[in-house]
């Protein structure tokens, strides 16, 4: 039968885990007490031993055979109980009827016949309920939804099932209700199958092999064809009678087969019915009357008549007869079953119910047998294995099944096993059980369960009798659901209970308080139960939901008791349990100091219940008292109160008594006698003091407080039997309080500075020597002891914390439930600590000094919160500091200064942010690094309004820049390059951001220089002038740095390219293979002739001479000469630089040449000379170049490709080109023309075809002017003339025409030469110069040759020329007035002009040219005489050139020193000594000067 289903269930709050230390572990008395002020408001707690602390079992495992108890678990329930009670009583009613009862369906559920049953006897009773239509009241009440006509049902199946046994148990002389209205079920209610309580209790089952010990199974049994949910049917099936434990044996019954209905779900099954139908005809037999009037012993007892012999019923039971139609109602046919008269009835239902107990278990375990079969049970009903089922699982699932009538689960509990039988299962001294060395610590450890209960400390030593389960160990084999119900201990005793091994062991206990209070409320709940039994609750056999019992108040904690775990239960605590699992457990009881009053009050209450005790408790007092002098002095004062007690109270009862007519008094030894035989026959408490006996009556005696219960003789004729006279008790209790006194004085001083108060305490020494008191005098550790060493530590801890607080020294502190730890103490503890202070029950001198220490603390507080209370703000980092300054003097933990250090960065974080957006501060602005950091401090701040919107600001401004950035960078590494126009775009986005942006400035910059870039494109492009390659590829390169797309740059780089090539083409066409000149070297005059010997005139400063106003640049390299073309403005001033460089180069090779033919003088030394390119003396076959006129030794030159007598032979120095043809070299400058960019490759072509244009002109001047006539006449072997040729030394050049050099003076000589060359004698000037300057051009032209064969040929005759030539190179008989400016080349003068505008230009802007004088050291003018002088009798051209030296002046005053100044006529060129014209350096510097000569001719010319 179901109801509504229970709640799940909810599991009660823990109780109190302690886990000592092994000091606290050494002494479990000491340790119970200590912990005991927590745990006894549990009433139950756990205790985890030490992790090393393992005792070894020592239970004999192969000894131990039990036989468990039974425990079917929704028969241990109360409230579950008196539901099966009442259905048991129902059905046995109904069977006595001869029906069967079946519990009805209503709306699929099975109807709760026990509610409704009592739901109808609240509202009054059935008549009631109908009369007042309470039917749909109590199917809402029962959880039917209304509107469904169940309340019709409810009364059909109430008047059908309910109201005949209702009315029987009133008394009415009711039979049975109509057969009809029991058999209209139509199949589709479930039959009850009753628990048969006797017939489980005296018929014993042959166990089987295959059967389990337990199982599942459902107490109600469907029919087969069982639809609807009403009606209700009888068969006859019999009853099962439910069994009783114990020794009541109930009446023996014919055995019956009983069916096993197994069941695993909650369904309606058909079950068959194994017992065949039993009928038996109640009609008399159809016979015809017999004769004899035997007819007439068949009477129906109501009418007394015999007659209607069919409708005649028979009872099975005393074989009455009653007609159907008299009985009440009438019946209107036979009962099938066995059928009992209303007096039958009456008698079977009025017999006494039994007591509920647990029925024995039919076979024997050995511990392996019993570990097998828990362990298949749990895994078989859990279906997974043991170890992976969750205990809260377990719990739930108990409940449930505890508190279902459905299901009906049977285990086993191996439960009260004695250990003195098979062992403990810790080791004990003399056991079987072989201790290991390291293991016989446990032998004698008190938390050995065997030493426990007789240890000094417990109470229980003075009991002479072992008891079993209370001072000797009871062992426990569980399994799981295997239960243990609700109790208290023997005489309200402690329990400890250790968990061998196995699996857990769930505990629930109710503190000792509320002990009556859950007696009450299971009175209330199960009052059928406790009318029965008064003392249920000490039969172990009693169960109840601990969430039922906390709904009605009581408090309930709970537990999971692992192995290796202690539970221990305080006095009168209520508690109860189940196993989870297979496990092994041991328990033992034990009494302290404490206990003593629990344990009177105990035996008192016993005494109401008619209970017998375990022992005397007076007997164990006065045994303590016998021991005064050892006794405890704590123990002695318990026991003098409880003597006191216990006097009063039998001196009282001994004088009542009296009064009664007693007068025969006997001593007796009560305790020689066994408990059991000197029990009270009233209310069975053992009789230790005093007890009546009576003679009619031997062996049975009462206790005094039951006088009258004895028997009926006169009170004279009974006899007091009396363990002690007062007398004798009242010295054992001044001796106890002897022992006791000492104790009790110190502990009332104790008690009495303990409770002072105000200025009535006393110092803290004055506890210190009450503590050392009672070490002296060996006081027991009591509650009293601990309290004021409690209190003494406590305030010598509060003394030196307090003092460490006034000296500002971290302090150490203690917290509850944990060790060291150092911490400061809060605000609020300090507040406690200062009122824990003056709550001591001792004095502190430091309590008013750390008072004042806590209103300057309280100060800082209030000043803290009103600034941090404030907006933040920058300005506040001082206020700040100095408060944080403040308070780190206090050694107290301020909540306040976290937040002010919070409050201090944030104040600094808005400080450094305004600093860095200070444009004075940082001109350059916020920087994104500075955003980056600002922000990465910010994020770690405690948020904060103002903070937080800064921190936003911020962000966005990062956000913002980073996308600027992000975007210029994007920018400025776009391949291709994004347009201008873009780049201004995004440049627009950036204005107003304040922030330092490098990329977006970079790109500014890059804007700005791509503009630039851009404008000077456009001036390239619209100038007149054409511009220079380094100027084109400078911006080539400059644009390729910029990271714009410049649309010019392609052409630029197109015509930088076209330059290119064209310069590859001119090297191609002008330098040879491996050459090493370079293209410049080759087409520009030849600076580098000569570095020796040579006279050089050094204007002012060290500039060179330029004849205009030219800005003077100095050439002394091919470097300087590239950057002097590369600098020019134009082609004039291009042309102007290389005809200085032509100068240069002609002067040089002058020098040279001079010092190389004076090297092969016939008069000079052979063997010093240095020649050649390997610089060795001449010797052999000699070369020499026509140019330099340096002697080559025909080897060393041998592969030269000018060695041909039509040419003249060059050395491989002065050759430096190809010297390609004219033409060739003017398509070159053509196309350079076309590409029209300036180069100084081009205005060196330029400037060479110039030149050679004009020496062309000059060489065919020359020839042209040749007397063809005169050469042919004069020439044959004559010498050359006077006037045609200059006098000097005879060489022989060659073999054929002239002296040879080793036939001259020098007749060692050994070398000589192999080609003819261009004789120097008698040649002049302008031919020699002519011919020089011929071979100096680097193009091939056919006058060169021409004039080298004539020269080669012999002397020439010139004619005399309009315009006359100034030789470069002057002899000593030429003028030196003679003018040079006809000599001046048409490039040479425009240079000139150029430079004169330009120093124009220079003037007007303000800058002063540099001066036209030239310093020239006299030191080398004397060594350029002395060169001149020693070669003057070789050749007249050093002495032309020395003529250079000497001023032209009409009367040159010949100046000397390391320096002598020039200057330079603007006309003819010609040099004058400054001291010589009058000119000084500064007027040479500024003005333009013209000689004597010129102002004269100009003058003369002008008019």
């Amino acid at each position: 039968m179901t109801q509504r289903g229970p709640a799940e269930f909810t599991p009660p709050p823990e109780c109190p885990v302690f886990e000592p230390t092994w000091e606290e572990f050494a002494d479990p008395f000491a340790f119970i007490n200590k912990i005991r002020p927590i745990a006894e408001k549990t009433g139950i707690c756990k205790v985890r031993p030490p992790p090393e602390w393992q005792p070894p079992f020592a239970c004999d495992v192969e000894r131990l055979h039990f036989t468990p108890r039974i425990q079917r678990l929704n028969e241990l329930e109360a409230q579950t109980r008196v539901k099966l009670n009442f259905l048991d009583q129902i059905a046995k009613f109904w069977d006595l009827q001869g029906c069967t009862l079946k519990i009805p369906h209503v709306e699929r559920k099975i109807l709760d016949l026990y509610q409704l049953n009592k739901l109808v006897a609240d509202e009054g009773g059935f008549d009631v309920v109908c009369r007042e239509r309470r039917w749909t009241k109590i199917a809402m009440t029962m959880g039917f939804a209304p509107g469904k006509a169940v309340g019709s049902h409810l009364r059909a199946h109430y008047e059908r099932v309910l109201y005949p046994y209702n009315l029987f148990q009133s008394g009415a002389n009711l039979l049975c209700l109509q057969k009809q209205s029991l058999d209209d079920v139509n199949g589709k209610d479930k039959e009850y199958k009753p628990h048969d309580l006797l017939q489980r209790q005296n018929i014993h089952f042959q166990p089987s092999d295959t059967s389990a010990p337990a199982r599942r199974a459902k107490r109600m049994k469907a029919e087969s064809d069982c639809v609807k949910s009403e009606g209700g049917e009888v068969c006859d099936n019999r009853l099962n009678l439910r069994r009783r434990m114990g020794s009541f044996v109930a009446k023996p019954e014919p055995e019956r087969e009983i069916p096993i209905q197994v069941k695993q779900e909650p369904v309606e099954v058909k079950v068959p019915n194994p017992e065949p139908e039993k009928s038996k005809s109640r009609y008399k037999k159809n016979f015809p009357p017999p004769p004899v009037s035997i007819v007439d012993l068949y009477v129906c007892l109501v009418c007394g008549k015999g007659n209607d012999e069919e409708r005649l019923l028979l009872c099975d039971g005393c074989d009455d007869s009653y007609h159907t139609f008299c009985l009440i109602p009438p019946l209107t046919d036979v009962p099938k079953g066995d059928w009992r008269c209303p007096k039958c009835l009456a008698q079977e239902c009025s017999k006494p119910q039994e007591a509920f107990g647990f029925e024995q278990a039919h076979r024997d375990y050995s511990l392996k047998a019993f570990g097998d079969m828990a362990d298949s049970f749990k895994s078989d009903y859990f279906n997974m294995p043991v170890h992976m089922v969750p205990t809260e699982l377990v719990e739930k699932e108990f409940w449930r099944l505890v508190g279902t009538i459905e299901e009906d689960v049977t285990v086993e509990y191996g439960a009260d096993i004695a250990s003195k039988e098979f062992g403990s299962g810790f080791p004990i001294k003399g056991g079987k059980f072989k201790v290991a060395p390291h293991d016989e610590k446990y032998l004698n450890c008190g938390w050995n369960l065997n030493k426990m209960a007789m240890m000094t400390p417990s109470v229980l030593t003075h009991v002479t009798a072992d008891i079993c389960g209370m001072t000797l160990p009871w062992l426990y084999v569980g399994m799981c659901f295997s239960s243990f119900c609700w109790h208290i201990e023997d005489h309200w005793s402690y329990s400890i209970n250790y968990l061998h091994w196995g699996e857990p062991k769930t505990w629930y206990g109710a503190p000792g308080f509320a002990a009556e209070q859950l007696e009450a409320v299971m009175k209330k709940l199960a009052p059928e139960l406790f009318e029965s039994q008064p003392d249920l609750l000490h039969q172990l056999v009693t169960i109840m939901n601990p969430n039922t019992l906390m709904a009605h108040g009581v408090p309930i904690y709970r537990t999971n008791q692992c192995a290796g775990e202690f539970v221990i239960t305080f006095p009168r605590a209520y508690h109860s349990g189940f196993n989870q699992g297979f496990n092994f457990a041991e328990a033992v009881n034990f009494c302290t100091v404490d206990w003593m009053p629990l344990g009177r009050q105990c035996v008192d209450h016993y005494r109401l219940l008619h209970r017998y005790c375990v022992f005397s408790h007076d007997e164990m007092v006065c045994n303590m008292a016998m021991k005064a002098d050892s006794l405890d002095v704590v123990l002695a004062s318990a026991v003098q109160k409880d003597m006191q007690l216990m006097i009063r109270e039998e001196r009282e009862l001994r004088d009542k008594v009296r009064k009664m007519g007693v007068v025969q008094c006997e001593l007796f030894e009560y305790d020689l006698l066994a408990d059991d035989e000197r029990q009270c026959v009233k209310c069975r408490t053992t009789c230790y003091l005093s007890a009546l006996t009576c003679p009619c009556r031997p062996g049975v005696q009462v206790c005094l407080h039951h006088a009258h219960k004895l028997c009926s003789c006169p009170i004279s004729n009974y006899t007091l039997n009396y363990r002690f006279t007062l007398d004798d008790l009242y010295p054992m209790m001044n001796a106890v309080r002897q022992r006791a006194e000492s104790y009790d004085e110190w502990a009332s001083r104790v008690t009495e500075v303990m409770e002072a108060k105000l200025d009535k305490k006393r110092n803290v020494t004055v506890f210190r020597s009450l503590l050392e008191e009672s070490g002296e005098k060996s006081f027991p550790e009591n509650d009293l002891l601990r309290q004021l060493r409690l209190v003494t530590q406590d305030a010598e801890k509060c003394s030196s914390v307090a003092q460490q607080l006034l000296n500002g020294k971290r302090q150490t502190r203690y917290r509850t439930g944990g060790g060291k730890s150092l911490n400061q103490l809060s605000v609020e503890e300090m507040r406690s600590f200062v009122r824990q202070l003056y709550n001591l029950p001792c004095s502190l001198t430091q309590a008013p000094l750390l008072k004042e220490l806590l209103n300057s603390i309280e100060d800082f507080q209030q000043h803290s919160e009103k600034l941090l209370s404030d907006e933040v703000s920058a300005d506040s980092v001082s206020e700040i500091e100095s408060l944080l300054e403040e308070g780190s003097q206090f050694d107290v933990f301020l909540p306040e200064l976290p937040q002010l250090r919070d409050r201090l960065e944030q104040a600094r974080w808005l400080a450094g942010v305004r600093q860095a957006e200070d444009l004075v501060t940082n001109p350059c602005g916020l920087s994104l690094d500075n955003m980056r950091r600002l922000i990465d401090r910010g994020v770690g701040l405690t948020p904060h309004p103002s903070t937080e919107r800064t921190m936003a600001r911020l962000q966005e401004l990062l956000t913002i820049s980073e996308e600027l950035e992000e975007k210029a960078q994007s920018l400025l590494k776009a391949r291709p390059p994004e347009s201008l126009e873009m780049l201004c775009s995004q440049l627009t986005q950036v204005e107003g951001v304040p922030a330092y942006l490098p990329n977006c400035l970079l790109l500014q910059d890059t804007v700005n220089m791509a503009k630039q870039w851009l404008q000077e494109a456009d001036n390239l492009q619209v100038g007149v002038r054409i511009p220079l390659l380094g100027s084109i590829s400078d911006m080539v390169l400059r644009a390729h740095a910029i990271p714009v797309q410049l649309e010019p740059l392609k052409q630029l780089e197109v015509l930088v390219s076209e330059v290119q090539s064209w310069k590859e083409l001119a090297t191609k066409t002008f330098l040879i293979k491996n050459s090493p000149f370079t293209l410049l070297e080759v087409l520009c005059p030849r600076w580098e002739v000569s570095s020796s010997s040579k006279k050089k005139m050094r204007k002012v400063k060290g500039e060179c001479v330029s004849s205009g106003k030219k800005k003077l640049v100095k050439l002394d390299s091919m470097s300087d000469v590239e950057r002097a073309l590369s600098d020019s403005k134009d082609s004039a001033s291009a042309m102007f630089t290389l005809a200085e460089v032509r100068l240069k180069e002609l002067e040089s090779l002058c020098s040279l040449r001079a010092a190389n033919e004076s090297k092969l003088l016939p008069a000079a030394d052979c063997g010093a000379l240095k020649v050649c390119v390997c610089q060795k003396p001449p010797m052999g076959a000699m070369l020499q170049c026509e140019l330099c006129r340096d002697a080559f030794h025909s080897v060393c030159v041998r592969d030269s490709t000018n060695r041909r007598d039509s040419k003249a032979w060059l050395c491989p120095s002065c050759l430096r080109s190809t010297k390609p043809p004219l033409d060739k070299i003017l398509s070159l400058l053509a196309s350079l023309q076309r590409i029209r960019v300036r180069l100084p490759e081009g205005d060196a072509l330029r400037y060479m075809i110039e030149r050679t244009v004009s020496w062309q002109r000059r060489a065919r001047e020359v020839i042209d002017s040749y007397d063809l006539s005169l050469t042919s006449q004069d020439c044959r072997g004559a010498l050359p003339t006077q006037s045609h040729w200059t006098t000097g030394h005879n060489r022989k050049l060659s073999p054929s025409r002239c002296q040879d050099w080793s036939v001259s003076g020098q007749e060692q000589s050994v070398f000589y030469t192999e080609q003819r060359c261009i004789p120097l004698q008698g040649l002049s000037a302008e031919l020699e110069e002519l011919m020089v300057e011929g071979l100096l051009l680097q193009v091939s032209l056919p006058e060169t040759q021409q004039l080298y064969r004539l020269l080669l040929s012999g002397p020439l005759t010139i004619k005399t020329p309009h315009t006359e030539h100034t030789p470069y190179l002057t002899q000593k008989h030429s003028s030196p007035q003679r003018e040079r400016t006809k000599t001046i080349t048409s490039a040479e003068k425009k240079a000139k002009r150029r430079m004169n505008r330009e120093y124009t230009e220079i003037r007007d802007r303000g800058i002063k040219p540099k001066s036209k004088k030239q310093r020239m050291s006299t030191e080398k003018t004397r060594e350029r005489k002395a060169a001149s002088v020693s070669a003057s009798d070789v050749s007249q051209s050093e002495d032309s050139e020395e003529e250079m030296t000497f001023c032209p002046a009409e009367s040159c005053l010949q100046p000397e020193g390391e320096e002598v100044y020039w200057v330079q006529c603007d006309c003819c060129n010609r040099w004058f000594h400054m001291m010589c014209v009058g000119v000084s350096a500064e007027l040479a510097a500024e003005e333009d000067y013209m000689c004597v000569t010129c102002s004269t001719t100009n003058t003369g010319r002008r008019k």
